[in-house]
């Protein structure tokens, strides 16, 4: 019996998915339950699982295409009597002499492949045969490969990119195609990456975007933090970061400020009654934004525990649709990567984003005296549209009080 392999439901707000990734090929025998295809939408790779187990018998759109809701990607057949066994990939006998070079590649000398080298990359557990066999033929173990790919899956680009960086970080000289011309890689964008593209373009043709900035001493913080984070991963088996004090002190800033949680739509202006926060999460395919929903309502506990499960799901691209959608206010945290000062952009349609920075020592006054103390730049981008610069300033510095004085967010002043 015959079983279509079909495209799921897309949600309303997306039209088609491109299809990234097959795990399986014609011939190849599947369990139920296990991953065929990875489809990418705008915002989310989905997963299209088998439904029983059998053997894969035909596979009709191939990694590339776009396919929308309902469409058939292929077959799969209980009745594994009936078909083929599962083929084999034939693949080129490793001898004691170096792979011929290309054409193209004879100005680049090819880093020889061991044979623990070669079972490695014709095994590798997160790549199709097809990719495998492209990681044997430029010699590149997955270790040395970023997955750009679902769940660590890695992708046709992900070598290409692989084999750029081997040979640049071995120093191999760049193959001339002719008089004048240097080498160049054309990789098309992944669909999350051009939604990413598209978004921000948007925001900054439709929205009058400025920053204001201030900075923040986190020695209170920091010193709490120290005191109480023993007994706080004790007690709630997870670790205490700085995300949630941010968090806790922008739900106090909106409250007092509430044009900053609001979104403009047409002529009108949307005021809300709750306060869903993204934050943005780097992930191999690129920025994310899943959203803690009603942040009012959480502990500092629940803030992190949130967190960090949508960073490690982030990372395997195992996040829903619904936990990337919504959001009043967003908060970006560049000093995790060494920022120092950025301007972030406005997370449509959003109308303002606190962007948070390195931790650094910096002489600073304090009671007419100069002392060293742990200063952070923070920024806060926003629609001049809806936005003055009295309440912009106004909630940076709600913030600044929150955090300077923890304890007012803990006792809720």
């Amino acid at each position: 019996m015959g079983i279509k392999i079909v495209t799921p439901e897309l949600p309303e707000s997306v039209a088609d998915a491109t299809i990234v990734a097959w795990h399986k090929e014609v011939g190849e025998h599947v369990t139920r339950d296990e991953n065929l295809v990875d489809l990418e939408t705008d915002k989310v790779v989905l997963e299209v699982p088998a439904l029983v187990s059998g053997v894969i018998t035909e596979i009709n759109h191939q990694v590339g295409a776009v396919v929308t809701s309902g469409e058939v990607l292929g077959n799969l057949s209980e009745n594994t009597d009936s078909v083929m066994e599962p083929q084999t990939e034939k693949l080129p006998e490793k001898s004691s002499e170096v792979i011929p070079e290309k054409p193209q590649q004879q100005n680049i000398q090819a880093k020889e492949t061991t044979e623990t080298d070669t079972v490695q990359i014709m095994h590798a557990p997160h790549a199709s045969p097809s990719v495998r066999q492209k990681m044997y033929e430029q010699g590149v173990s997955a270790e040395n490969i970023t997955p750009g790919g679902a769940k660590g899956h890695i992708l046709p680009e992900d070598v290409d990119r692989a084999v750029v960086q081997q040979k640049s970080s071995a120093g191999v000289p760049i193959v001339t195609m002719g008089p004048g011309e240097r080498e160049e890689q054309r990789v098309p964008m992944t669909r999350l990456r051009a939604r990413i593209a598209e978004r921000l373009q948007q925001v900054q043709n439709t929205a009058a975007i400025l920053t204001t900035f201030n900075e923040i001493d986190m020695s209170a913080v920091m010193s709490l933090r120290s005191q109480y984070k023993a007994d706080f991963e004790k007690s709630h088996e997870v670790k205490l970061g700085f995300m949630s004090f941010f968090v806790r002190a922008s739900v106090e800033a909106l409250k007092r400020y509430p044009e900053v949680n609001a979104s403009i739509e047409g002529t009108d202006i949307i005021y809300h009654g709750y306060y869903d926060i993204g934050v943005a999460v780097s992930s191999s395919r690129g920025l994310v934004v899943p959203v803690l929903k009603n942040v009012d309502t959480l502990s500092m506990a629940s803030i992190e525990k949130q967190i960090i499960d949508y960073g490690q799901r982030a990372r395997h691209g195992s996040l829903g649709m619904e936990e990337l959608t919504g959001g009043t206010f967003t908060l970006s945290n560049g000093g995790v990567f060494g920022s120092l000062l950025s301007t972030p952009i406005i997370n449509p349609p959003q109308c303002a984003i606190l962007g948070m920075h390195k931790i650094e020592k910096r002489a600073v006054v304090v009671n007419d005296e100069i002392v060293i103390r742990p200063m952070m730049y923070v920024a806060l981008s926003y629609d001049h549209r809806l936005i003055d610069g009295k309440q912009a300033v106004g909630f940076l510095n709600s913030i600044k009080s929150s955090i300077e004085e923890p304890a007012k967010i803990l006792l809720d002043l």
